[in-house]
């Protein structure tokens, strides 16, 4: 059974990191591209970022570029998004997905398997 768990999500100042980790069980995450989407109360989901499953290609919404980094840790069956000078907006629940497909369509949520979603607050 293909399963996705994301963790790592909390409660973070302003300012403040966290890194989210997306693991893998049923199958071998290096062979399939991956993403993580948020979704704010009353906001439709979004895109945060995706990568490759050689890991030679990320993109990143625009929101996001230079505060956070996606990578892969084969070994782990593990992907994951580090998130750094976090701002409230940032405040959502954090999913991943992941799929045997190209990366530009992990992005445009085609996915076929997506986790339960991790909880990521930034407050003071």
């Amino acid at each position: 059974q293909l399963q996705l768990v994301e963790s790592g999500g909390g409660l973070v100042q302003p300012g403040g990191s966290l890194r989210l980790s997306c693991t893998a069980s049923g199958f071998r995450l290096g062979d399939y591209a991956v993403g993580w989407f948020r979704q704010a109360p009353g906001k439709e989901r979004e895109g945060v970022s995706c990568i490759s499953s050689s890991g030679g290609s990320t993109d990143y919404a625009d929101s996001v570029k230079g505060r956070f980094t996606i990578s892969r840790d084969y070994a782990k069956n593990t992907v994951y998004l580090q998130m750094n000078s976090l701002k409230p907006e940032d405040t959502a629940i954090y999913y991943c997905a992941a799929d045997s497909i190209p990366v530009q369509d992990i992005c445009a949520m085609r996915s076929r398997y997506w986790g339960q979603g991790t909880q990521v607050t930034v407050s003071s």
